[in-house]
């Protein structure tokens, strides 16, 4: 039982279409749109929102799916984890099928969106180091029917945010058809809420390896050096064998980026990390050199 008695929104706007939503958002700036509302519940019930009127998109039949568009796939803002986890879309995108197979219950995975996932841009939302590390685009509706696109990776890092009246309409992922992985590590009380997670891409047209880090940081962060360097050891024209020792050693250079050591004291002397800073660091070093070698397996 919530301790916090939600108030009733004085006005509730179910749209069906993209266009719509958006008009309805132009007409009532402090409608607050909402599609699973699972974040926007916790919200409610901690005492952190009290929306006065809502603009409800579970009837945007539009945004529910995803198509393929030149070598991409387009995925519709709508989809639920649960849709997402499908045997089917994890043939398309093996990551993101994995992060929304790894979201949550039953109820989450049934009510959460990938949109939703986005906006909220909590550290801890599963699918976004998946994003990041694909360099996904977002396709934003605006008002009369415009739309733009901006990366993922620039929403989350408050670069380009949304303009009043705009809402996430659609996701553009390019189709790698390359391994890709998605790990977490989750606390003692149970699975949910990561502690860290890892994913990685292989892109092999580019003989690249893409990796992004989330739940340590505010967004997810992409070791960028720690990528170049292990894909230049990687023999693309051979199985892209990789020796072990590489393998380990990427795991602690994708650690120590994302997770550096305390400057130095005047006299020198580099400082211990924290232990559970430390133990972090350990963990996220685990989950990158297991990704990479799944990826490479």
């Amino acid at each position: 039982m919530s301790t916090h008695a939600p108030q009733a929104a004085q006005a509730v706007t179910l749209p069906t279409t993209l266009d719509e939503a958006v008009a309805a958002l132009t007409v009532t700036p402090a409608a607050v749109p909402v599609a699973g509302g699972t974040d926007l519940m916790a919200a409610v019930n901690s005492g952190q929102l009290r929306p006065t009127a809502l603009v409800g998109l579970g009837k945007i039949s539009e945004i529910r799916g995803w198509q393929y568009q030149d070598g991409h796939a387009l995925l519709g803002a709508g989809l639920t984890h649960a849709r997402m986890g499908r045997p089917d879309f994890a043939a398309l995108i093996p990551a993101l099928a994995a992060s929304a197979r790894a979201a949550g219950p039953p109820h989450i995975r049934n009510a959460g969106t990938l949109g939703g996932n986005i906006a909220s841009a909590a550290p801890t939302g599963d699918s976004l180091p998946v994003l990041a590390a694909l360099e996904a685009t977002l396709i934003i509706a605006g008002q009369g029917g415009a739309r733009r696109e901006i990366p993922v990776s620039h929403l989350l890092a408050g670069m380009d945010m949304l303009r009043a009246g705009e809402l996430i309409g659609y996701v553009r992922v390019p189709l790698l058809h390359a391994p890709q992985v998605f790990l977490k590590a989750t606390g003692r009380t149970g699975p949910g809420r990561a502690l860290a997670s890892v994913a990685l891409v292989l892109d092999p047209a580019r003989r690249g390896v893409r990796c992004a880090v989330g739940a340590i940081a505010p967004m997810a962060l992409r070791p960028l050096e720690a990528e170049q360097w292990v894909a230049q050891l990687i023999d693309w024209d051979n199985n892209r064998a990789l020796v072990p020792e590489a393998l380990n050693a990427f795991g602690e250079y994708v650690a120590a980026a994302c997770i550096p050591d305390p400057a130095p004291d005047e006299d020198g002397s580099v400082p211990s990390l924290p232990p559970a800073v430390l133990h972090l660091r350990r963990t996220v070093a685990a989950l990158a050199r297991r990704a990479l070698g799944r990826a490479l397996s």
